[in-house]
């Protein structure tokens, strides 16, 4: 019988793949847990600004999609251990993602729809997108840094949210050309809201936007567009995000 012959090292490579397996195993497990708490901390916080948003819990489809997405995934690799805070962080190019609880209710404020498209106005890393994919049948997203759009879809990619559509561009001016859209999300802070968002916006449709200026007050506002076509807006809550850039 022919003997079969093993290079000398092969139980160590095999015993190195299986520690690399099982420390990703126990990372998930980390990051799963982590997830839960955070959002265990946004429902305590939803309940402490009730008055502000008139409503003491957020949709439960909403906290699924918060408690599945994995925010480490959307963050530089020197901020992973920090992922799961609630609090925005630093994405490169003076940009951030998000504090998860202001994620949590730009979304639910949005009331999406499985049959749902929506348009965001800053992709920033893609996490907001990545929420929304959760939640309704396709994103539209539309981001002006170049390369944090390049990044956004490869995170996206690899998370494997392929209802999400990226281009690099001017949000100021959304996405004519895939309008309309039952929902519109703007994540950066403009002074006014952009008209042509308004005409982008379905009839029954919602956009969430901060207005305000950069270094003073600023407020989320609901605008909802009735069958008829008339505007109607209402301030949430105030915030703080960064400003909406571009040639307007």
């Amino acid at each position: 019988m022919k003997k079969i012959t093993r290079p000398v090292g092969w139980p160590i490579l095999i015993g190195l793949a299986l520690l690399l397996f099982s420390s990703q195993a126990i990372a998930e497990d980390v990051f799963q847990q982590q997830r839960h708490e955070l959002v265990n901390l946004i429902k305590a916080d939803v309940e402490m600004t009730r008055d502000f948003l008139g409503q003491g819990a957020l949709d439960e489809r909403v906290l699924d999609a918060m408690g599945k997405v994995p925010r480490h995934e959307f963050v530089p690799e020197n901020q992973r251990s920090h992922a799961y805070e609630n609090r925005p962080l630093p994405i490169g190019y003076g940009q951030t993602i998000s504090q998860p609880y202001i994620v949590a209710i730009m979304t639910d404020l949005l009331k999406p729809k499985k049959t749902d498209r929506v348009l965001e106005i800053g992709t920033g890393s893609g996490y907001q997108a990545a929420i929304l994919a959760e939640l309704v049948e396709n994103v539209h997203t539309i981001e002006i840094v170049e390369e944090l759009s390049r990044q956004a879809a490869e995170n996206l990619k690899r998370t494997g949210y392929a209802n999400v559509h990226i281009r690099t561009g001017d949000g100021y001016y959304g996405w004519e050309t895939e309008a309309p859209f039952d929902g519109i999300v703007v994540t950066a802070v403009a002074s006014h809201i952009p008209p042509p968002l308004i005409k982008q916006l379905k009839p029954g449709g919602r956009m969430i936007i901060p207005v305000g200026a950069q270094f003073m007050t600023q407020y989320l506002v609901l605008v909802t567009k009735a069958s008829d076509g008339k505007i109607s807006t209402q301030q949430i809550i105030p915030v703080r995000f960064v400003p909406l850039t571009g040639t307007h």
